[in-house]
């Protein structure tokens, strides 16, 4: 591995074990290191557990030929207190993390082992885990729910050891994922029929779909904020998506399946915007994570015709695997996500559930006092956000 940089060798080593995210690449973890978060690299191989420095030379005959390395995990670290006795706290988060396979107890074991240890020598108020560990597929109470015994075997054993399910749930606990390494018709055929009417109707009334370029980030951030103060939902500042993206994006004309990539894709109406999703891909799986839209030609059915565009831009890319980020916690129609969520089902689907976040609390005391204060504290944020985005969209 002579010269090769940090980023490459981290998105290759995490992209060769299994089920790996977007959200522990390289890129990610820059992302938030822009916003005060400190990422740690830790790495398992059959003898030990490592954590990495960015700057570390990789061409060490640490990680030469010999070392299977058999678990990974970016870990973000966030000081909450500085100064004076309470210099050391800290919050830590692995984002769909760590990455291993948990069906391996002793590994299991010692990675949750090793994680619990970080904790107290950093002095986290908590560490925050939430894994892709699959619980069930299907909608619960229907016929196509299937649990996954493994994954409730990984929840008795976070129970057993005082893990907490967290109150914070920062990424959605459930999904709907696409199987999108069949042929086209048959992607069209899994569609319910409405959906893929819909998206045929799209194409018939002028919609076109094109790939966005840097040139068009600030339309698309102002029709993200338009999306954000009629939908109801908070958004940060344009500063971190144009951080995101251009991260992200950068690597876009490199096609190897370690290289994380990341494009938008934008509706039009003869040259009118009027809607756009922005897509990642790594490691075999693609993810619609930000959707927008503008009130303008919905009669057109633009995110239809998005999605199944969306879906084939998951395929050039190698990926057979294409997540639509989030599906309802209740599968209930007085859910917020139910309307959503129906969308989503319709474009051929299916649910997974998964673990959720976790807490590991080291320290009780400040525990309580972070998760009675915070709630408080993001509600009224929130509200200040939503506030000022309504003002700022008139």
């Amino acid at each position: 591995m002579p010269g090769m940089e940090f980023s490459s060798f981290w998105n290759a080593l995490i992209a060769n074990l299994p089920n790996p995210h977007f959200l522990q690449t390289w890129e990610w973890g820059q992302v938030k290191a822009k916003y005060g978060w400190q990422p740690l690299y830790l790495v398992w191989d059959e003898e030990q557990c490592s954590v990495l420095s960015n700057q570390l030379s990789v061409n060490s005959e640490r990680f030469g030929e010999g070392r299977q390395i058999q678990a990974a995990a970016m870990v973000l670290k966030k000081t909450v207190v500085a100064g004076g006795m309470a210099a050391r706290l800290c919050l830590l988060y692995c984002p769909k993390g760590p990455i291993l396979d948990w069906n391996d107890l002793p590994l299991r074991k010692r990675v949750l082992d090793d994680l619990e240890r970080l904790a107290r020598q950093q002095g986290a108020i908590f560490l925050k885990l939430d894994p892709d560990v699959v619980l069930g597929t299907g909608v619960p109470g229907t016929e196509t729910e299937l649990t996954e015994p493994g994954g409730e075997a990984v929840r008795a054993e976070l129970l057993r050891r005082g893990w907490r399910f967290s109150e914070e749930q920062i990424q959605f606990k459930n999904t709907v994922l696409l199987d999108v390494s069949v042929p086209e018709e048959e992607l069209l055929a899994r569609m319910k029929q409405k959906t893929r009417y819909n998206a045929r109707l799209a194409a018939k009334k002028g919609v076109t779909v094109r790939p966005g370029t840097p040139a068009d980030w600030p339309m698309l951030y102002k029709m993200y904020a338009e999306t954000s103060a009629r939908d109801g939902f908070v958004i940060r500042d344009e500063g971190y998506y144009r951080t995101v993206w251009s991260l992200f994006q950068s690597k876009i004309q490199n096609p190897k399946s370690e290289i994380p990539q990341a494009e938008p894709l934008i509706a039009e109406v003869k040259g009118e915007v009027v809607a756009a999703v922005f897509l990642f891909a790594f490691a075999g799986r693609a993810y619609y994570v930000y959707g927008m839209s503008r009130e303008a030609h919905r009669d057109k059915m633009p995110n239809y015709l998005l999605q199944w565009e969306a879906m084939k831009w998951a395929q050039a890319r190698g990926c057979s695997a294409y997540d639509l980020w989030g599906a309802p916690d209740v599968f209930d129609e007085r859910d917020s996500m139910w309307g959503v969520f129906r969308f989503k089902e319709g474009l051929g689907g299916q649910v997974v559930r998964t673990l959720g976040a976790w807490d590991f609390v080291p320290n009780h005391l400040w525990y309580g006092v972070y998760t009675k204060v915070m709630p408080k504290v993001l509600d009224w944020m929130r509200s200040r956000g939503r506030a000022k985005m309504r003002q700022q969209m008139g």
